[in-house]
């Protein structure tokens, strides 16, 4: 049987939020980007007054990479990647992945952050599958809708399970490791023997609180 070790990415692996990073990042790289900046803001105050769904406000905020063709969009987030993203990772994430990788664990890496960027951390040689929130990408151009459900929560655990039956593998889940900055992965931090909060600020009865940086 395989173990697991599980991470989610934003401020668990990473020091910040990489969706906003990414932005930050198109925005500098092309200031017309600054267009959408009145649909992110006003798709999360509809958002708060619970008058549009994750989903909606999380294509709003992403409609920055509308219409970038798929051969652009790899120069982007391989230069994201080299320039930004590598730079915002913990030590103590990378350390205790490859301690994991070591000791016979396969790395999951599990986000509700676009997959089409997060892919980059494969440059992460000890990482085995990365799964995140898809978008479409028809005709080699990037649109802003999700391809099937935000990777958050419940949705989480169902997209491992999809990859564990893909792979055919069987997962001794009682070994296996989960480390997470937030309770919203609870139903992946239920199913692991080992599961660890990442820089928690309040305590917790259950859970262990690791402090990483």
């Amino acid at each position: 049987m395989e173990k697991l070790a599980i991470f989610d990415v934003d401020y668990t692996l990473t020091k910040k939020e990489t969706q906003i990073e990414f932005y930050k990042y198109m925005l500098k790289k092309d200031k017309k980007h600054i267009l959408h900046m009145p649909k992110v803001i006003l798709s999360g105050i509809l958002f708060a007054l619970n008058l549009i769904p994750l989903k909606s406000t999380k294509e709003y905020f992403i409609s920055f990479i509308e219409g970038i063709r798929e051969e652009e969009m790899k120069e982007h987030v391989k230069d994201f990647y080299e320039n930004r993203l590598s730079k915002l990772l913990y030590k103590d994430a990378i350390e205790t992945i490859k301690r994991l990788k070591m000791e016979g664990y396969k790395i999951y890496l599990i986000s509700a952050s676009p997959e089409f960027y997060l892919n980059e951390l494969y440059n992460i040689k000890e990482v085995d599958k990365i799964i995140g929130t898809r978008y479409l990408c028809e005709n080699g151009v990037h649109k802003r809708s999700m391809q099937g459900e935000n990777c958050k929560g419940e949705e989480k655990v169902k997209r491992l399970m999809e990859e564990i039956k893909k792979e055919d593998i069987e997962v001794d889940f009682k070994n296996s490791y989960m480390f997470s900055d937030s309770l919203s992965d609870l139903p992946l931090l239920n199913i692991v023997g080992n599961p660890y909060l990442i820089n928690y600020k309040k305590k917790h009865d259950k859970i262990e609180i690791l402090e990483w940086k």
